[in-house]
């Protein structure tokens, strides 16, 4: 097997030239991986949903935030329901990237909303593995690629990536943004943060990440005579770039309500989310010791969330590159520390890729066989854990 190589950190590096051949010819190991281990998670879906007496073509593109999305590509915005304790939701949640896009599909085909969403999502989910694949290979080399992609498909809620959800889409938007970054293509990397930022309020991780990179650039060549004045200026317009599709969106919605700026956040009250720096998540938690058969719910919180600062330290003690380690902090803190439905959090996580990178550099040192047996096992249990969620509670 060959040696695991030192992670690439220098920005300004340009894909290696020693990696020949057509980037999708690397990257196809991982893409069929992906596609078998998702076509595992949906054969599992139907038959569980046979059983149950449902629809798994429903479940994956009609039902929860789903239906939201359609409505918006078919009606626009301006919907919103009531609820009898007052709380208003609005279809102005939902960031408009995906409804766009769904109307899009929907004007050129015969697909309904719902199927277009489908379509979307199954797309981007593969251009998000190519994405996950294209960072990781860079950074540890193509085993680690492989592996990186796998246990993000084999994640226990990552049935959603098959859904009519915009997970897929956003995760592919932010790897192949981070990609960008990794190899000095400034204005790509600027260009996608901004449409990642019109997908999902997280998309602020993604322009974290691109302005973070930036200013270590720039600090790194003050005092140095320039050598390249073309690059410093993509390099400039990354960062005005990156902003403006959700500074773009949230400041319409502002206009919209008549509430100003910050009309946004008042949006997100009505499905009572905001941001409170843990604590409703830590009471959620606590709420559940106060029984023994809750307390092991309790305990295993507590352990997963212990496994994600685990995972986040390794990925710093490895030296990833600093927009990896910018974005994946500030996606887990917006999922952990929001005051959203706590059930939706290990969906809210799924972006989360650079956090697997540790755990995939481990099984790229293992022999193909024996990787291939831990990935095969745990894929069988996700696509029955995900069988199981969908005809469930489900993701809100």
């Amino acid at each position: 097997m060959p040696p695991i190589i030192e992670p690439v950190t220098d920005l300004e590096t340009p894909v290696a030239p020693t990696r020949a051949g057509p980037a999708w010819r690397r990257a196809a190991p991982a893409l069929l991986g992906y596609a078998a281990v998702r076509a595992l998670g949906l054969v599992a879906l139907a038959v569980w949903s046979a059983a149950r007496d449902k629809s798994p073509h429903t479940l994956l593109s009609a039902r929860w935030d789903s239906l939201w999305y359609t409505r918006v590509a078919e009606l626009g915005y301006g919907y919103e329901v009531r609820l009898p304790n007052g709380d208003v939701h609005s279809n102005l949640a939902f960031f408009p990237l995906l409804p766009w896009l769904e109307r899009a599909v929907t004007a050129v085909t015969p697909l309904s909303y719902s199927d277009a969403g489908l379509l979307v999502s199954t797309l981007a989910s593969l251009a998000a593995a190519w994405g996950i694949f294209a960072v990781a290979d860079h950074v540890y080399g193509r085993r680690a690629g492989v592996c990186a992609v796998l246990l993000w498909a084999v994640l226990p809620v990552g049935i959603v990536q098959s859904m009519a959800y915009s997970e897929s889409l956003f995760t592919a938007l932010a790897a192949w943004s981070l990609y960008a970054l990794l190899t000095g293509r400034w204005l790509t990397a600027g260009l996608l943060a901004a449409l990642a930022g019109l997908t999902r309020p997280v998309g602020a991780a993604v322009v974290a990440a691109v302005w973070v990179a930036a200013i270590a650039s720039f600090v790194r060549e003050r005092g140095v005579p320039a050598q390249d004045g073309a690059q410093r200026w993509r390099r400039a317009l990354a960062m005005l770039l990156a902003p403006l599709g959700a500074a773009g969106y949230v400041l319409w919605v502002g206009h919209h309500t008549g509430k100003g700026p910050l009309g946004y956040l008042d949006v997100q009250a009505g499905w009572r989310n905001g941001f409170d720096g843990g604590y409703a998540f830590a009471r959620f938690v606590a709420d559940k010791f106060t029984s023994f058969p809750s307390a092991l719910a309790g305990l295993g919180l507590i352990i997963g969330v212990g496994l994600l600062i685990w995972l986040y330290v390794t990925c710093v003690r490895q030296r990833q590159p600093l927009p990896l380690l910018v974005y994946a902090g500030l996606v887990t803190a917006l999922a952990l520390c929001a005051s959203s439905y706590f059930g939706s959090k290990p969906r809210l996580l799924l972006p989360a890729f650079p956090l697997l990178l540790p755990l995939a550099l481990a099984l790229a040192r293992l022999r193909t066989s024996r990787s291939a047996w831990v990935l095969g096992g745990v894929a069988v249990a996700s696509a029955a854990y995900g069988a199981f969620w969908l005809n469930g509670t489900g993701p809100p």
